[in-house]
């Protein structure tokens, strides 16, 4: 990574702690409540496994709203923020996330994300997005992009 990147939390990036209620049987893994309005912005909800080592990215939404959790294994997310109007611009932040970390992360529209699975095994990353999937509204780049300061250090695929 370029060490004149500020590393902070980015604008309207979220990490909301979640509760996991545990107990001899197993256990609860809370994701997301209704807010005080009674709506949730569903528009699909999807299942990401991603094995051990493995990079997907870089990718941003252009209108979409996202919220992650990772109920097993452990994923290291990188955010990009090139917003023009963003007070964070030009800033990364990094996220690890999984049952030890247990949060929602919740991205806002145009920012660039990548992630890893950094556990042993296999993760699973449960996105909860705003708008139905369509392959046009998304944006990608290659993992080896200079437009982004950060170059992961193993296998991508």
């Amino acid at each position: 990574m370029d060490q004149s990147v500020k590393i902070e939390n980015i604008s309207n990036v979220e990490v909301i702690p979640l509760k996991i209620i545990r107990d001899h049987r197993g256990a609860v893994m809370h994701m997301m409540k209704s807010s005080s309005d009674g709506k949730l912005d569903i528009g699909e909800i999807y299942f990401s496994v991603v094995n051990k080592d493995v990079v997907k990215g870089w990718k941003r939404h252009k209108i979409i709203k996202q919220n992650m959790v990772v109920p097993e294994g452990l994923i290291r997310l990188i955010i990009y923020d090139d917003r023009d109007q963003s007070k964070t611009k030009g800033s990364i932040q990094i996220i690890d996330f999984g049952p030890e970390n247990y949060v929602l992360v919740k991205l806002p529209p145009m920012v660039w994300y990548s992630f890893k699975s950094i556990a042993d095994g296999h993760s699973i990353i449960a996105n909860c997005i705003s708008d139905p999937h369509d392959p046009g509204e998304s944006e990608t780049l290659p993992l080896e992009t200079t437009q982004i300061p950060y170059i992961w250090n193993s296998r991508v695929d």
